[in-house]
């Protein structure tokens, strides 16, 4: 597994808790390898699944309150639940991480992702309001 297998998994199962959110991070991060059936599971990027899961999970409010003030139109929630998903998987890794990612880094993975399981409008959305951010606070 890859760090975007990895990132993957976690926007699968951040999609999947905003349905069922009282599914813990382990469950769904498991239940979503399992699911994807991913031949070379490595132990750690697994873990940084569920990493972004629980990190995003933990830190959603303020994650919330920042993106809301990104945009006048599109409050998180108007926007589409893969977006929102990537968007705050984003923040989380760029902004309250233990170990921030780097935010060029963070921004083309999640476009990239966007580009899968996202809408045609997705990767212009999303890296519009990354960058935004990226511009309010720095990376």
């Amino acid at each position: 597994m890859s760090r975007r297998e990895a990132r993957t998994i976690a926007l699968r199962s951040l999609f999947a808790m905003d349905f069922t959110p009282d599914t813990t991070a382990v469950e769904t991060v498991a239940a979503m390898a399992e699911e994807e059936d991913i031949q070379d599971t490595n132990k750690k990027d697994l873990a940084y699944a569920q990493l972004l899961v629980e990190g995003t999970r933990e830190h959603l409010a303020a994650i919330d309150e920042e993106l809301n003030g990104l945009s006048q139109e599109w409050t998180v929630d108007r926007m589409a639940v893969i977006d929102r998903n990537l968007l705050r998987m984003a923040v989380y890794e760029m902004y309250y991480a233990e170990t921030p990612v780097p935010a060029p880094v963070v921004i083309n993975e999640v476009v990239e992702l966007s580009k899968g399981y996202g809408s045609d409008d997705s990767p212009a959305f999303i890296n519009g309001l990354l960058g935004a951010l990226v511009k309010k606070h720095g990376a």
